[in-house]
């Protein structure tokens, strides 16, 4: 009995193949959206260096040359000086290429460096993709050591449900939240402690700072300090490392005992939760202090709440209200108020996604410019 090859696959099949590869399956559209997304983060970028009071001063016929040749220099910028010259002299060789000399006789001599052009450009495009995908990598062990830091499941709460969420705007985030007992667990009566925090800044220099109070505030915690004691330690341990006040955080510290279902609070100039209560009425926890990190002597005022079966708790960040779509609308916190009034009766975890699939909708594929965190208890 005889076999045959397999058939080849036909030129087609091989097209679809390697256009698959390159795109992931994403469909047109899908990229396009993240095309336009790139973009729009790439020219924010680079504009942060075109002087735009100048820009505005000159007639409107000569802007797009200004801005164009501002651009290019903000780009130069951010490459190495060997990488400068490598540039230089790959747009040397293109603008040069196509040029033709005549010479007496009917001989002619046409200068092509286009291919030089390209290889150089490649070059280039190499050494900048090694450059990144080495950072990524780091990055990447940077977010693995980020999510030990912070719980992956909810800690067990007598008559209440906790349920977070966070979307790093970058590999690592300067957002912190957490949901832990100090002293003591669930089972023998101890108040559980939730946390929610935002470094100023983004990206590494947040997360180490980030990284630093979550170390401080467990090991300030498990002395079983009051709430505004533990908060002053706290304030004071962040202001070693704030740099001047320059890298402050804004933190709500929550105390919630489940025996008597009352939440103890500090709001260090963080966005004020919402408390939603079984009536579909809604509450602010406002702030009440300064920001961490920014002077020692600050002074940071607790209040209470009794929360009662069926009121929810919701935590977040500053993304969250500030999320913005592909027109530059901002979600709002108006809007967030709004979706939170109308929650339907569900558990922490869906409630939590009812949430973020409102923000998610909104944003569709645009890329944020922060983090985006919530968290929700709510009290069964």
């Amino acid at each position: 009995m005889s076999s045959s090859a397999p058939p080849r696959p036909d030129l087609f099949s091989r097209i679809g193949t390697f256009w698959n590869r390159v795109s992931e399956g994403r469909d047109l559209d899908d990229l396009w959206s993240q095309f336009v997304d790139d973009a729009r983060s790439s020219y924010g970028f680079y504009g942060k260096d075109v002087d735009w009071d100048e820009v505005n001063r000159l007639p409107a016929w000569m802007r797009p040359f200004r801005i164009g040749r501002q651009l290019f220099w903000a780009m130069m910028s951010k490459l190495s000086p060997a990488r400068r010259v490598i540039l230089l002299i790959a747009l040397i060789l293109l603008v040069s290429s196509g040029f033709k000399f005549e010479f007496p006789g009917h001989s002619t001599l046409e200068v092509d460096f286009q291919l030089f052009s390209a290889l150089l450009f490649l070059l280039l495009l190499s050494l900048e993709l090694a450059d990144k995908i080495t950072i990524k990598r780091d990055l990447e062990i940077a977010r693995e050591i980020q999510a030990w830091l912070v719980p992956s499941t909810p800690p067990p709460v007598p008559n209440a449900e906790v349920a977070f969420y966070t979307r790093p705007q970058n590999s690592v985030a300067g957002d912190y939240y957490d949901a832990f007992y100090p002293t003591r667990d669930a089972a023998t009566g101890g108040k559980l402690l939730l946390v929610m925090a935002d470094v100023a800044g983004k990206s590494i220099p947040a997360a180490l700072l980030m990284a630093t109070l979550q170390a401080s505030l467990h090991t300030i915690a498990s002395e079983g300090l009051p709430l505004t004691q533990l908060a002053t330690r706290l304030n004071q341990y962040a202001c070693a490392h704030s740099l001047g006040g320059q890298r402050f955080t804004t933190a709500v510290l929550a105390e919630y005992d489940p025996a008597t279902q009352i939440l103890s609070y500090v709001n260090a100039g963080h966005n004020s939760p919402v408390v939603r209560r079984a009536n579909s009425s809604t509450e602010r926890l406002e702030s009440g202090g300064l920001p961490l990190g920014i002077t020692p002597e600050a002074t940071f005022p607790s209040a209470d709440l009794q929360l009662q079966s069926g009121d929810t708790l919701v935590l977040f960040t500053d993304g969250v209200v500030e999320a913005f779509n592909s027109s530059g609308e901002e979600y709002s916190d108006a809007r967030w108020l709004s979706v939170i009034r109308g929650l339907p009766i569900l558990n922490a975890q869906q409630t939590l996604n009812f949430l973020m699939n409102s923000v998610s909708d909104f944003v569709g594929a645009t890329r944020q410019s922060d983090d985006i965190t919530c968290l929700v208890l709510r009290c069964s």
